[in-house]
């Protein structure tokens, strides 16, 4: 009776200690139930980039494009990032953006499956120049833990809007 009493005592504490270490990290887990390799949503693990886009009637639009090289995991995204600032050379602006869209449709991410979003800004006449914005990129289920850093040349003002995560470049 001790014996059984023991090896049940046991599977409840692994139980618990598994069902807390999985909830630290649920936010950025891979696609595959369990993958070997690191999340591609984790800010280090992936690359992003800020180019022109297209204009749209009385907005300028930028184009933020995420890529995962091999040996990273995919996973999920969803919406638009969060807590985005702009800087130029270093030092940040006070620009703060709102967003548009979508906030709930889930897109994969990770090697071979790039995703993008949209930096939708007020073409007003006026803009602060930026050579990066910081973001906080989202899944299903909440913010990813960190921050992520794209490059490239842009100009911000009041009303700028962040687009939901898409798939493709």
């Amino acid at each position: 009776m001790m014996r059984t009493t023991r090896k049940i005592a046991v599977a409840i504490a692994a139980t618990a200690l598994l069902g807390a270490a999985g909830g630290e990290a649920a936010q950025a887990t891979s696609v595959k139930a369990a993958g070997a390799a690191p999340s591609a949503c984790r800010p280090a693990n992936h690359i992003a980039k800020i180019t022109n886009a297209p204009s749209s009637a009385g907005h300028r639009h930028y184009r933020v494009t995420l890529t995962a090289p091999r040996g990273y995991d995919p996973c999920l995204l969803a919406g638009s990032p969060t807590h985005v600032r702009f800087s130029n050379h270093g030092s940040e602006n006070k620009i703060t953006a709102g967003r548009y869209g979508n906030q709930r449709t889930a897109v994969t991410f990770g090697p071979g499956h790039p995703v993008h979003f949209d930096i939708q800004v007020p073409n007003n006449g006026s803009g602060i120049s930026a050579d990066e914005a910081s973001f906080t990129l989202r899944a299903p289920g909440g913010e990813i833990p960190g921050t992520s850093v794209a490059e490239g040349t842009l100009k911000v003002t009041t009303g700028t809007l962040i687009g939901p995560v898409q798939r493709g470049v």
